[in-house]
């Protein structure tokens, strides 16, 4: 089965990026640290976005050029293969100083070009 088109990824990095704001909202580091089902919670967003960044496979860059695309995808592989040495520092830095800058980017592709009435 053909994975769903670039736009469907992209909402799905954009929507993994909202809940994983919504689950910190009013949270510092160290409540995250001791708090085992928010981190659960973020690594498995964390997971979503990383395997839709997979999927657009080389499609990322042009959407949204200049990311670490290849950080991405890897960061993913460390969560799924390496997940006795995540290190919840990383992840706090990622999803605190990463995400932001990806987020705009991936509204920037979903925003539909004025000029070309044909985008869906």
């Amino acid at each position: 089965m053909p994975f769903r088109d670039a736009q469907s990824h992209l909402r799905d990095i954009h929507e993994s990026i909202d809940h994983i704001g919504e689950f910190l909202d009013g949270m510092d580091f160290e409540a995250y640290r001791v708090d085992i089902k928010t981190q659960s919670a973020v690594e498995r967003q964390l997971q979503i976005i990383t395997e839709a960044a997979i999927r657009l496979g080389e499609e990322a860059e042009t959407l949204c050029p200049g990311l670490d695309w290849k950080g991405i995808r890897g960061m993913g592989n460390f969560l799924r293969h390496e997940y006795q040495r995540i290190d919840d520092k990383i992840v706090w830095n990622t999803v605190k100083h990463e995400l932001p800058t990806l987020n705009t980017a991936v509204l920037s592709a979903l925003t539909p070009p004025r000029t070309n009435p044909s985008w869906r």
